[in-house]
């Protein structure tokens, strides 16, 4: 079958077509005839620097939609030749991906092949981001980084949705914000000199929820933007800064708290509670995630150059098989 993978690390030049065997799903597992895969920022860090990479050569892609291809033992509740979505521990660049069945997903009627792939690990992080983990209450001011990226955009629309006071977004362009105000933003402003421009918005008093998947001096000036009792979920560490530490004198005098999510270790540590939390994301009516790029396997290189470039938005797919 065809793969795109890498056998070193570096640009996007490193991703090769290739054909390799074909997997075969383990007990617990399905195989999927990939139709689409997404393209995620974690992709473009396993290429780079390694990010979860157990040994080279390594395929990435962490999410697809397909038809399954064949059972492995002990499955129960799926059949072969019935449209998924799924989750991948990395494999989703290839013609067959293997799936933990916890993280596969029946698709609804009347959802496509095409939809389908952009949801697995955007949906349902915001989801968890706003309820799970930041326990976002109705009329609370909440402040997305990122805002007109896929978790960014999806996020917006959930907020509003969950009955958020004010929604406020934070992206690195004029054309990011203009974008982002169609999904669920009040406010957007550029991230050089957000804190500032938070503050001024919410009157010196703050937000209640920040989201942030950035980490490194951003984190630090994200905390700075809570209100007094205010909670920050870290996400992500997309600049690849060194790992951050927050104690007694950032968080004691405004009662503020830190906490962290990543689905791809929630999938690993507790599969069945994420699996619950993504039917509860699913469940919501109405979310959209535009597909604002869709390239062919041969291209993944060219995705990986356009996700890299930091000015696409929405989300970003190969066409596999469809």
């Amino acid at each position: 079958m065809r793969a795109v993978r890498f056998g070193e690390y570096g640009g996007p030049e490193v991703l090769r077509t290739v054909e390799i065997e074909v997997p075969e799903p383990g007990p617990g597992q399905v195989s999927v005839d990939v139709a689409y895969a997404g393209v995620n920022f974690a992709d473009h860090k396993a290429r780079l620097e390694g990010y979860r990479v157990p040994q080279l050569p390594f395929v990435p892609g962490l999410e697809v939609s397909g038809r399954i291809r064949a059972l492995g033992p002990g499955v129960e509740g799926l059949s072969v030749g019935q449209e998924v979505a799924a989750l991948t521990e990395g494999g989703a660049y290839a013609e067959v991906a293997v799936a933990n069945v916890a993280v596969v997903f029946p698709l609804a009627a009347g959802t496509d092949l095409r939809t389908a792939a952009s949801l697995p690990t955007v949906l349902p992080t915001a989801y968890a981001l706003l309820h799970s983990v930041g326990r976002l209450r109705e009329g609370e001011t909440v402040l997305v980084q990122g805002a007109a990226g896929g978790v960014g955009t999806v996020t917006g629309q959930l907020a509003r949705e969950a009955g958020a006071g004010r929604v406020v977004g934070v992206v690195s362009s004029g054309a990011k914000a203009e974008y982002a105000r169609k999904y669920g933003y009040d406010d957007v402003v550029l991230a050089d000199g957000f804190g500032a421009a938070v503050r001024e918005l919410t009157g010196g008093r703050g937000v209640d929820l920040a989201l942030d998947p950035i980490g490194g001096d951003v984190l630090r000036e994200t905390l700075d933007t809570l209100a007094v009792f205010g909670r920050l979920v870290s996400f992500g560490n997309a600049s690849s800064a060194p790992a951050w530490q927050v104690g007694q004198p950032e968080l004691y005098p405004g009662g503020r708290s830190v906490a962290g999510f990543s689905i791809l270790t929630l999938a690993q540590t507790a599969p069945e509670e994420l699996r619950a939390l993504a039917e509860r994301a699913f469940a919501v009516p109405g979310v959209e995630l535009p597909v604002t790029g869709e390239f062919a396997l041969s291209d993944a290189a060219e995705a990986h150059r356009t996700l890299a470039s930091r000015t696409s938005t929405g989300k970003l797919l190969l066409r596999i098989t469809p």
